[in-house]
């Protein structure tokens, strides 16, 4: 366990909701979740996250306020908004889950210093994750994804040789070749990432659009051995298959989801609304299966921008999505 404090710009908020009643039968997501205890610093600097106190794997979430990747990458911004857009969204729903949930606060990027806010958050989520959480990352543009790669990658179970799987449901590959890191180049900065650490690259998306992507970007998709899912080719069964085929050559699961995947109609809270879309009843299922697969040991979810929601209908998706993910 590292001595260091996490470097959390913002600390845990309190949540606020509706109120029905004290008891468990009444209890909404403002009432079950409880701020990640980072222990003031003792003499020696050090701190200690809370033990586990059931048997189900607790979960924390950790905001990354940032859209300096859609900046760079010439998107509209707003993402850096959408941590607390979530928390908002989440509070008032009746939480059924089986789990402890904390709030472990947000990152947030400053002055345009992407990289250093990623390797920040890729810190904090490695604590979790070795700590024993289920870390689940709202971002954010997808810029986030490499932060947690980051995170994962320096986890203890991948550092022992676990084959780590990342699976993106998202319209676009994001392998763009850049000379700085934006939304759209996480990928294949994670591919360049394995290379050298001599791990084998597994990467697999759902939802890839077709004009939404250039021929160069498919080529590089190949050239690395992706399998991908286009839009329309995500019929329920189709999908099903692909994922289980992925999450069978792996041991442990990063699953991102660039809200751009779903139909403008569902998901207009977007920087790029996608014209077709994979509907959400089979994105649900996307996530019901990689729980029920027990791989599951990090997620994020990116890309909603509050700015361009249409009566809070992106957040509402996302929340929904990550109760899901955290059953």
């Amino acid at each position: 366990m590292s001595s260091v404090k996490p470097a959390v710009d913002l600390l845990p908020q309190p949540w606020t909701g509706r109120f029905d009643g004290d008891g468990p039968e009444h209890r909404r997501w403002w009432q079950a979740v409880a701020p990640y205890a980072y222990a003031a610093a003792d003499a020696a600097g050090t701190w200690a996250p809370p033990k586990p106190r059931e048997p189900s794997r607790p979960a924390a979430l950790l905001g990354f306020a940032s859209d300096e990747g859609v900046r760079r990458n010439k998107g509209r911004t707003g993402a850096s908004a959408a941590p607390a857009a979530i928390r908002k969204a989440l509070a008032p729903l009746a939480f059924h889950l089986d789990r402890i949930v904390l709030d472990a606060g947000d990152v947030a990027v400053s002055g345009g210093r992407l990289e250093d806010a990623q390797a920040r958050l890729g810190n904090v989520v490695t604590e979790l994750l070795d700590a024993g959480y289920l870390a689940a990352v709202l971002g954010g543009g997808h810029e986030t994804a490499y932060a947690s790669y980051l995170g994962v990658s320096a986890c203890r179970a991948v550092q022992e040789g676990s084959r780590l799987g990342v699976l993106n449901l998202d319209a676009h590959f994001d392998l763009r070749d850049e000379p700085v890191p934006t939304s759209g180049t996480p990928f294949l900065q994670m591919a360049r990432a394995e290379a050298a650490a001599g791990r084998d690259f597994r990467y697999a998306v759902v939802g890839i659009s077709e004009t939404g992507n250039t021929r160069a970007l498919f080529e590089t998709a190949r050239r690395l051995g992706v399998p991908y899912l286009l839009d329309e080719d995500c019929g329920a069964e189709r999908v099903r298959a692909f994922v289980a085929s992925f999450l069978a050559d792996i041991d442990v699961l990063y699953l991102t989801i660039d809200l751009d995947v779903l139909p403008a109609a569902t998901a207009p809270g977007v920087s790029a609304p996608a014209g077709f879309g994979v509907p959400l009843p089979v994105i649900s299922a996307v996530c019901r299966q990689v729980v029920s697969s027990g791989k599951l040991i990090h997620l994020d979810i990116a890309e909603l921008n509050p700015a361009l929601d249409i009566d809070g209908r992106t957040a509402r998706v996302a929340a929904r999505l990550l109760d899901t993910l955290l059953r």
